[in-house]
């Protein structure tokens, strides 16, 4: 259906996922005041729409350029007008913040859904200006990928009194206990990084188009090879921390945990190894969408972690 194909239902089964899982594996064992099943499923509906009229919207702006990167994929004009794809970019952001309100204003917190209205606003800038700009819309999108898991912090007063703790850790009687708002910013770094790192693959994927389209990004102005030598850097940031974690995890008895964080970080240098294979506009496509899976396994990780969590708690 070309609706969901411009829209990208895929990724926004990713955020649903993303948040689901957080939501379940994390929030629900700290006895969430606001963000129970029903505010979550609104909040986090509020979350997709958001990003579904963020894609209508880029791509409104971005017909040329997708005509000349991936012309078989367009949908815009060819088969949905664009006065449709604007009106409908309209009415998500308008139902994504009533339904952001229905959950900010019951818990007495109305200013919470400015976060909803900046990323509405943050995506608009993107779409008509930063995507353009070297290094700006590259950390616009890895901003907004990190707010998915942000959000649920704002949203979520149990979560917040775990913020002015300079441990990553608490005594819950007689364990130790992750705090759950680092566990969470833990991840939102890593999806900043992550989704930083794939943003540039994709540019240099789309080099030819992004020239045609008048854009500065980092490939154009800077040359594939800094690029990758740039990528590269990113990828430590993530594996080093990474692999910082998987040995604590182990020192502590976390086994399953320790191995699954570690088989991340070393999926992570196989990947960044890969990205020096080829220079070609497919290669940089496959190396976006193996980037992308790893991701989504980094995602998976929640389960792993509410598994370890349970039976900590259990025993």
């Amino acid at each position: 259906m070309p609706w969901l194909h411009l829209i990208r239902w895929k990724n926004l089964l990713i955020i649903f996922l993303t948040q689901l899982l957080a939501w379940w594996c994390i929030i629900l064992f700290e006895e969430p005041s606001v963000l129970r099943p029903a505010q979550f499923l609104m909040l986090s509906l509020s979350t997709i729409l958001i990003a579904a009229a963020g894609y209508i919207i880029n791509d409104y702006f971005d017909i040329k350029i997708d005509l000349q990167n991936k012309p078989q994929k367009v949908v815009l004009e060819h088969v949905i007008p664009r006065k449709q794809a604007i009106v409908a970019h309209s009415v998500l952001n308008v139902i994504a913040l009533c339904l952001a309100a229905f959950v900010a204003i019951p818990a007495g917190h109305p200013e919470w859904m400015l976060l909803q209205l900046g990323c509405t606003l943050l995506l608009w800038f993107y779409s008509t200006n930063f995507k353009r700009q070297y290094i700006t819309g590259n950390l616009a999108v890895a901003l907004l990928a990190s707010l998915t898991i942000v959000v649920l912090i704002v949203y979520e007063p149990e979560l917040q009194q775990y913020m002015h703790f300079p441990l990553v850790t608490k005594i819950s009687g007689n364990h130790r206990t992750s705090l759950p708002v680092w566990i969470l910013g833990t991840y939102a770094y890593f999806a900043f990084m992550l989704t930083w790192m794939r943003e540039i693959v994709k540019d240099m994927e789309d080099l030819k188009g992004d020239q045609a389209g008048g854009c500065i990004t980092m490939p154009i102005k800077k040359g594939l090879e800094f690029s990758r030598k740039f990528i590269t850097a990113l990828s430590l940031l993530v594996t080093v921390p990474l692999c910082t974690g998987s040995f604590a995890l182990f020192a502590h008895h976390y086994v399953s945990m320790s191995l699954y964080v570690f088989l991340l970080a070393c999926s992570l240098i196989a990947w960044t190894i890969f990205l020096y294979r080829r220079n070609t506009q497919q290669h940089y496509h496959s190396a976006s969408q193996h980037l992308k899976a790893i991701m989504v396994l980094g995602i998976c990780s929640f389960i792993i972690y509410y598994l370890q969590l349970y039976l900590d708690r259990a025993t």
